[in-house]
């Protein structure tokens, strides 16, 4: 004689087993799960795009389905029999789909090779950086202010020299190139000291 699980999973009907689960039954729970699973896995194996199976297996999308059908039990009506397999196969197509859908939103992965170099800066780069900054912030600091009003107009801020000779009112364009280049000359001094 078989033992009373084998009874329930075997000989209930389906539509007596969703009335028992909708009740919070877990051995009828248990016996949906285990009588639609192994079916809709069969069915569903291979259906899966090999594309999309990187982030997803067959199982996770049966599971899926199978999850999203116990939340609505209490609104799955079965109008003929199989009608649950329906549904979860359904259910199954439309993750498929969905998977799909998201998968074309995104560009595909691709392996960076380990010689490609960084865009950001090493430790080491950045504490050169720093020193070098520091020093030229001592070094600009050592100039008269004039001197320094040039270079930082001229390398900072980027000006022309038709700029600088309007904006320090220099008597023409080549007296305000000789001004900067002796103040650029100056800050190479004092950069060059205090190495």
């Amino acid at each position: 004689m078989a033992d009373e699980s084998s009874v329930l999973l075997s000989d209930e009907p389906t539509i007596e087993l969703i009335a028992r689960a909708r009740t919070g039954d877990a051995v009828a729970t248990e016996a949906l799960l285990q009588r639609c699973l192994p079916p809709l896995k069969r069915w569903a194996h291979g259906r899966l795009p090999s594309v999309a199976r990187g982030s997803l297996d067959t199982d996770d999308i049966v599971q899926s389905a199978a999850l999203h059908l116990l939340k609505r039990l209490d609104r799955f009506e079965p109008q003929h029999v199989g009608a649950m397999q329906a549904y979860l196969r359904q259910s199954v197509i439309n993750r498929i789909r969905d998977e799909m859908r998201r998968i074309g939103r995104q560009p595909p992965p691709i392996e960076l090779p380990e010689e490609l170099p960084s865009d950001k800066s090493s430790p080491l780069e950045s504490a050169i950086q720093t020193e070098a900054y520091e020093r030229y912030l001592k070094a600009l600091g050592k100039l008269r202010p004039r001197d320094r009003e040039l270079v930082v107009g001229r390398i900072e801020m980027q000006w022309t020299f038709p700029e600088i000779h309007h904006r320090f009112e220099f008597s023409t364009i080549d007296a305000a190139r000789v001004a900067v280049g002796r103040a650029i000359r100056r800050l190479a001094t004092s950069l060059s000291e205090s190495r």
